[in-house]
């Protein structure tokens, strides 16, 4: 007996597909109804791909700032989600100093930048911590200068004024206190009465616990920043002592 090659084998061998009418698999409760094919018990794999292609759109709009022409709900809850204020008026800015006070103009600048009140306020902090001691500087320079121009025409010239300010100088060193010399060193009308006390031979003053005492205030220092040490020789010590009283002004 010979097997026909051509008939199907009645046996159900393994590998064989499932009879006709068979119950298709039931949707796994992880995955929602819309992404499930009932008819055929598997997962629509292009419905999901559509979905998650969507959803990667709006997070990446969300983060990104909205277009100038953008809808203004859209603008609205952008800044909200980045902690951004509703209007420029609304910040809510601490002065670090009183030549960096909250500005207008500059809020309305920052607020059409997207910058968040934290990012305001380090716009601000920073203008304190960087701009501040230039402009004090600049504002000591120029005085300096003034007070020079002062010196120079009542000692008659620039020649004569170098020769009686070496005399004061060393004067003053050998027979003031630091802080006493400082102090006159400073202004015009200070180092014309240092001339006056060298002239007339006034007793040394005593030196004894007279070291400078550390400036304490914006006006103290201005007023050390005018003194020769600081624009004229560059003194490192006199130089130190200023740069670190500028910033325990503005660290508090």
């Amino acid at each position: 007996m010979h097997e026909d090659l051509l008939l199907p084998d009645t046996d159900t061998p393994a590998g064989t597909a499932p009879a006709t009418g068979a119950k298709p698999a039931q949707r796994p409760p992880e995955v929602p109804e819309k992404f499930w094919d009932a008819a055929t018990g598997e997962i629509r794999t292009e419905a999901l791909l559509k979905s998650y292609l969507a959803l990667e759109r709006r997070l990446a709009q969300r983060a990104a700032p909205p277009a100038a022409d953008a809808d203004p709900d859209d603008i609205v809850r952008f800044r909200a989600a980045m902690g951004i204020p509703e209007a420029p008026e609304h910040y809510a800015i601490e002065a670090p100093h009183e030549l960096c006070c909250p500005d207008a103009e500059i809020n309305q600048r920052l607020h059409a930048a997207n910058f968040s009140n934290d990012q305001a306020q380090l716009v601000y902090q920073l203008a304190a911590e960087r701009l501040v001691p230039l402009i004090a500087e600049a504002a000591a320079e120029f005085e300096a200068d003034r007070q020079r121009a002062k010196l120079t025409e009542r000692f008659g010239g620039e020649e004569r004024y170098r020769k009686v300010a070496a005399q004061l100088s060393a004067w003053g060193r050998a027979n003031l206190p630091p802080g006493v010399l400082d102090a006159l060193s400073t202004t015009a009308e200070g180092v014309l009465a240092l001339e006056q006390m060298m002239r007339k031979g006034e007793p040394a003053l005593p030196r004894d616990g007279m070291a400078a005492p550390e400036p304490t205030s914006e006006a103290e220092l201005r007023k050390m920043m005018r003194d020769p040490r600081y624009w004229r020789t560059r003194e490192p010590e006199f130089i130190r002592r200023v740069s670190d009283g500028f910033r325990r002004l503005v660290n508090g």
